[in-house]
């Protein structure tokens, strides 16, 4: 799954540490979903959903296909 949320806490002025702080997690977590490296929970994602007021899939893309491959 990849992700916009690198982009959006830039676009806000947001660093990554200021982000872990008001969603409760560490820095390293927040690097880790920005990497591709860790995909959140969905009470998570839900909460960067509402700091920057964009809904969750404007967040996360899904790259599943049926088939298996990404697309």
């Amino acid at each position: 799954m990849r992700n916009r949320l690198r982009v959006l806490r830039a676009e806000a002025g947001i660093s990554q540490q200021e982000l872990a702080l008001r969603l409760g997690v560490s820095r390293q977590t927040i690097n880790a979903v920005e990497t591709d490296k860790y995909d959140p929970s969905l009470p998570l994602a839900l909460r960067m959903s509402k700091i920057f007021g964009v809904p969750v899939d404007e967040i996360f893309l899904d790259d599943w296909s049926p088939d298996g491959n990404r697309v």
